[in-house]
């Protein structure tokens, strides 16, 4: 029961009936996998549909020069797979970030869902149509923006993809996940010595702030968007 009533929280499956999720249910069994399993790769048969129920999986390709450029961080209730991850033109691969429960979907199950519940169709093309406008514009402050203005963007996804259970404070937005220096360079397609002055300069300015070693970040999303949007990279 307590996966049908996690489906029915998605928002690709909200409007089934109970016995449709339950049937639903069946189809997507659960997969624990240990923080840096590999989900996917092009080396893999990759599934049409992952749901991440749990944990968290950074999708990432890798450069010209075999480094790591991680494209999005996935966390509980988002979806990703061959549709919505894997056909942007890159080779891209799946990776939790810890240890997490997935579920995991077959094409023909996907197709068999899609025929009999057609609006399924529509909702999912939307969310693909929305991640590949993610992706093109993370490419794009890749190629043309300065590191500063890529960290400034991924700070402002990340925030609204991870909201915290933390209360707001006078436009001050906690970042409901925690990322390392290094992690955030690997993200921006840079380096941990470039990040870090960076982030220092940040909370200088009072974009960023932290009280405390084991503390999430706390962004002040109105100065993030001024910064951001100043035409000078």
């Amino acid at each position: 029961m307590e996966m049908i009533k996690y489906l029915s929280r998605m928002e690709l499956f909200k409007g089934l009936s109970e016995k449709e999720l339950v049937q639903l249910n069946h189809v997507t069994p659960l997969e624990t996998r240990n923080k840096g399993t590999v989900v996917a790769s092009p080396h893999m048969e990759p599934k049409v549909l992952y749901i991440v129920k749990s944990g968290k999986v950074r999708l990432y390709k890798l450069t010209e020069e075999g480094k790591e450029l991680t494209l999005d961080i996935l966390g509980a209730g988002h979806l990703f797979g061959e549709m919505t991850s894997f056909h942007t033109g890159a080779a891209m691969f799946a990776v939790t970030m810890e240890d997490s429960v997935i579920c995991e979907m077959e094409g023909w199950q996907f197709r068999k869902i899609i025929s009999e519940k057609p609006e399924l169709a529509l909702k999912y093309i939307e969310l693909v149509t929305a991640r590949l406008k993610e992706v093109e514009e993370l490419l794009g402050y890749m190629a043309y923006g300065s590191v500063r203005k890529r960290l400034l963007y991924l700070l402002r996804k990340l925030a609204a993809k991870f909201p915290s259970d933390s209360q707001v404070m006078q436009d001050w937005i906690p970042l409901g996940i925690e990322l390392t220096h290094q992690e955030l360079a690997t993200m921006t397609g840079s380096i941990r010595e470039t990040i870090t002055p960076i982030i220092n300069q940040l909370v200088s300015e009072g974009i960023l702030r932290k009280e405390g070693t084991r503390k999430p970040y706390l962004i002040h999303m109105s100065r993030l968007q001024a910064a951001l949007s100043f035409p000078v990279s």
